[in-house]
């Protein structure tokens, strides 16, 4: 949440402008409140040092700091007032200026040490407020609030607190009191939008966000905004299109910058992600979670981790990421450790009062279930949700894992094959419960075309394996025999032979029964010419003896 700027952290303009001018021109007073009124921070800092009226006085240097620091430029806001603290200046705000500036940097703790130089003032109790969240000190942090008063500026900051807390309807309420007090402070209705954006209200925050835009369409951080909520209600190319109007003057503005190149980023699908999001970690605090998730996809799971070890979860989006890294880190390296921090994270989400009927608080109970193995329960939750998640892959990934391990073959075959995404499709537990499925389901050959396609690896062999067992178990003996035939040709074990031997009986009853067709005596003699066992001899003489007597001519 953007911190209150309603009074500037300097002296007041009617003080101070006295002195910015030079000698016998009254025209750059004017020319310097217009670029104020303006929000033209950029020119009102060219005018200053282009008319050298920093070589005046400590107020001249004030005014520059003060437009530094609106201009997100807090490195040189920061170094014009360091400049004038060692000049021993008067101003009674310098050193919560200087706090500011810190503050804004990420440096909670050198502004917390400056704030102790400060004299008291409403400013200072409000700033060690926000510092005190930063630092997650409670102790410190309620002492501070206690000190708040009802004032604009104060309520302002309680409301930011309850924002960065994920406090959103608190801080919604908050926002709508201080507005039907003040009316005319229409920048608050981008705040109650923010809060209605985190609520996952996004019409609502867009129609909120328009009644200030209609008045400042050049806001970075409502332009901003409203491109998000396209993002969330259409798609990124739509989100891009309104970021259009802002992209001028984002170069000017440090914060808005970060923010626009953050976003725009996440509108175009992580294009540019590992060249942008790195450098904005401690910037923008979405950054860390989104470059998380871009190692996700680049299967880079061990940086993903790093970049989260030391994270402590405050929201249901940070549980959510937490758990997913460490689901995949566990199954990765074989970690039970991991495995049951992922389950109490999905857990936490799932089982809490806000989440347990969302969504995602429903995929999170599902996941917690599915690490301990308890699949009839993810069934319950993945069924509660299908209809809104249908056409996604993971989920219909994980749907289908759950029936498959819960017998329901035909079921889960259907999701398998609504699965788009190659990536998913190539993996190798993708392939195995779907061959499983196929075999089920009276699908042995669909079965062995997924072997075949297969390149020669460990996991091919271990598909084999299983195709083998899986046609053994449920009697589709043809596509057993074949399996445990090429088993045997790989890696020579008496069990391979076993079971193609059971296997070849199992086709040459099914032929006696009539329940296969004849034509099949001739592939299974085949299979037992490449078998050097002395049973192969006379399981082939007992076929070719019954196909004698049946009158039979076979090859």
């Amino acid at each position: 949440m953007i911190l209150s700027r309603t009074k500037p952290a300097i002296p007041s303009g009617s003080d101070v402008l006295k002195h910015v001018k030079s000698p016998g021109t009254k025209n750059d007073v004017a020319k310097f409140e217009d670029f104020l009124k303006r929000r033209d921070y950029t020119g009102a800092i060219t005018l200053l040092e282009f008319n050298k009226l920093l070589e005046q006085d400590d107020n001249a240097h004030l005014w520059i700091a003060y437009c530094y620091f609106h201009c997100g430029d807090y490195k040189n806001a920061l170094q014009t007032y360091e400049r004038l603290s060692k000049k021993e200046s008067k101003t009674k705000s310098l050193f919560v200026n200087i706090g500011c500036c810190y503050f804004y940097l990420g440096m909670y703790q050198e502004a917390q040490d400056i704030l102790q130089k400060a004299p008291s003032s409403d400013l200072k109790v409000r700033l060690n407020f926000h510092i005190s969240h930063k630092l997650k000190d409670e102790a410190t942090l309620m002492e501070y609030h206690q000190q708040l008063q009802d004032i604009l500026e104060d309520q302002l900051s309680l409301a930011a607190i309850h924002y960065l807390r994920s406090h959103y309807q608190e801080a919604i309420d908050i926002y709508k009191r201080l507005l039907l007090q003040n009316r005319d402070y229409i920048a608050l209705n981008v705040y109650v939008a923010l809060c209605y954006y985190k609520l996952d209200y996004y019409d609502v925050s867009q129609e909120v966000l328009g009644l200030y835009l209609t008045k400042y369409p050049d806001s970075v951080i409502a332009t901003n905004l409203k491109a998000c909520n396209t993002f969330r209600l259409y798609n990124g190319t739509a989100a891009e299109n309104e970021l259009r109007t802002i992209f001028d003057q984002t170069a000017n503005v440090g914060f808005g910058y970060d923010l626009v190149k953050h976003n725009l980023v996440v509108f175009r699908d992580g294009e540019d992600a590992m060249q942008v999001f790195p450098a904005l970690v401690d910037v923008v605090p979405e950054a860390r979670l989104n470059l998380v998730i871009q190692y996700l996809r680049n299967d880079d799971i061990k940086e993903a981790y790093k970049l989260l070890k030391d994270l402590q979860p405050a929201v249901p989006q940070e549980y959510i990421l937490k758990g997913v890294v460490n689901a995949a880190l566990g199954q990765e390296i074989n970690s039970t450790e991991h495995i049951k921090a992922a389950e109490e994270c999905f857990q936490l989400v799932g089982s809490s009062t806000s989440e347990c009927d969302t969504i995602h608080g429903r995929q999170c109970m599902a996941a917690a279930y599915f690490l301990s193995g308890q699949f009839e329960e993810v069934l319950v939750y993945l069924t509660s949700i299908k209809s809104y998640l249908h056409s996604d892959d993971t989920f219909n990934f994980n749907f289908g894992q759950a029936k498959t391990a819960c017998n329901q073959y035909r079921e889960a075959e259907e999701c398998f094959l609504l699965i788009q995404d190659p990536k998913i499709k190539s993996d190798y537990i993708y392939i195995s419960n779907l061959a499983r499925c196929y075999v089920a389901n009276k699908k042995p050959q669909d079965a062995w075309e997924l072997y075949l396609k297969m390149d020669t690896s460990p996991e091919s062999f271990n598909l084999l394996l299983q195709v083998a067992n899986d046609c053994y178990k449920m009697g589709e003996f043809w596509y057993a025999a074949k399996a445990f035939d090429m088993l045997d040709r790989l890696d020579p074990n008496p069990e391979f032979w076993e079971g193609k031997r059971g296997a070849i009986v199992g086709v040459f009853q099914g032929v006696v029964a009539k329940k296969l067709p004849v034509d099949m005596l001739s592939d299974i003699l085949q299979l037992l010419r490449s078998t050097t066992s002395s049973q192969a001899d006379q399981i082939a003489k007992i076929v070719r003896k019954w196909a004698k007597d049946q009158k039979l001519t076979i090859s």
